[in-house]
């Protein structure tokens, strides 16, 4: 440790006699110490202390208006936690005066009347000891900020991940990945309807435009076929939900658990006639259910190579005649507390997530 760091360290000194304040200041000014301060009115110490951020604090414990134990009480207060070393000057050197100082906050004792080297051996080694715990604080301040830059970092790398893999699963059909991204945003706003934690809120936003991931599973001729698909080729087609849930069987990341979860039973119906597992009622989870509605009403009002585009209100007459067989009522009945035909053209004309809050929600997340 730099002697000049040493020297440089602020020291207050209180005491109620000035010849004693006197004495301290020539003792530590001999030895290099320019930085002090002082002050023979203990009401004043705590000011001093905001003012100027001492290192070290040298305390008279028995003055007037305010004895030393007094201030040790409020001084805790004052530094909040951080570590602020006091040398106690005192005549008194009974065990409970020392136990009473020491319990209060006190680090080292200074007899009255003073040795010089000893005062600058004890003043060195206090200071010797908040230069460390500065220094170990700085280097932990310096450690937190690279976490959380590093923390950013793989979020803002899970974020362009999930966002490659969401158009992976629709660029056959769907190479600007608007799908996905309606999807999601749909998914986000039903969810936060229902009444789900914020958290849940974003999970879901950001595992919803996964949902079809598992198409990368299914051939070409099937996913653009403009003709009734064969037995097979339906068998085939259905396939794709168990794909995706393989596909994240083993992640250990809560949006992609979730992602599991939206691909494996987002085709599963309300009154249990769906695929792969015909799951009915709230044995489906309520992603998948939620996912379920977004899909259907976003499918059917966008144009794809292989079908037209229907009207909103042929979309919203035909997710209400759904009600209750394919999908879930209360699902329902928040997608129409939210969906209107300006939402719709909000999403049709949305060409990119926040990405701003993917990155926070993500690096938030455990």
């Amino acid at each position: 440790m730099a002697h000049f760091d040493i020297q440089a360290s602020r020291i207050l000194i209180v005491d109620d006699q000035e010849s004693i304040v006197d004495l301290l200041r020539a003792i530590l000014g001999s030895d290099g110490y320019h930085n002090l301060i002082s002050t023979t009115d203990p009401r004043l110490a705590g000011a001093l202390c905001q003012e100027h951020a001492p290192d070290l604090v040298l305390l008279d414990l028995h003055m007037p208006y305010l004895t030393g134990v007094d201030f040790l009480k409020e001084l805790t207060g004052i530094t909040a936690g951080e570590y602020l070393p006091v040398l106690v000057l005192t005549s008194d050197i009974t065990p409970e005066a020392k136990q009473r100082t020491l319990s209060v906050g006190a680090k080292d004792f200074l007899l009255k009347p003073f040795d010089t080297t000893e005062v600058l051996l004890r003043v060195r080694n206090l200071l010797e000891t908040r230069a460390l715990y500065k220094e170990l604080k700085g280097y932990g301040e310096t450690l937190d900020q690279r976490v959380r830059e590093r923390t950013r970092q793989l979020a803002e790398a899970q974020a362009e991940i999930l966002n490659h893999l969401a158009v992976v699963s629709e660029y056959q059909d769907d190479d600007t990945s608007q799908h996905t991204r309606r999807i999601g945003a749909l998914a986000g706003m039903l969810a936060r309807s229902l009444g789900q934690p914020e958290e849940q809120v974003e999970l879901i936003r950001l595992a919803a435009p996964l949902h079809d991931i598992g198409k990368v599973g299914v051939p070409n001729h099937i996913l653009l076929k403009t003709d009734q698909l064969t037995p097979r080729e339906s068998e085939i087609m259905r396939s794709h939900t168990t794909v995706g849930g393989e596909i994240f069987a083993k992640s250990k990341f809560p949006v992609l658990q979730l992602a599991r979860e939206i691909a494996l039973y987002h085709h599963e119906r309300w009154d249990g006639f769906g695929y792969p597992q015909r799951l009915k009622g709230e044995h489906i989870p309520l992603s998948a259910r939620i996912v379920a509605v977004v899909d259907t009403f976003d499918a059917m009002t966008q144009g794809r190579p292989y079908k037209k585009a229907v009207s909103f209100q042929d979309a919203t007459k035909e997710i209400r005649a759904q009600t209750g067989q394919q999908f879930d009522p209360q699902v329902v009945k928040a997608f129409f507390s939210v969906v209107t035909p300006q939402t719709l053209l909000d999403l049709i004309n949305l060409t990119e997530t926040n990405p701003e809050s993917t990155v926070n929600a993500l690096a938030q997340m455990p």
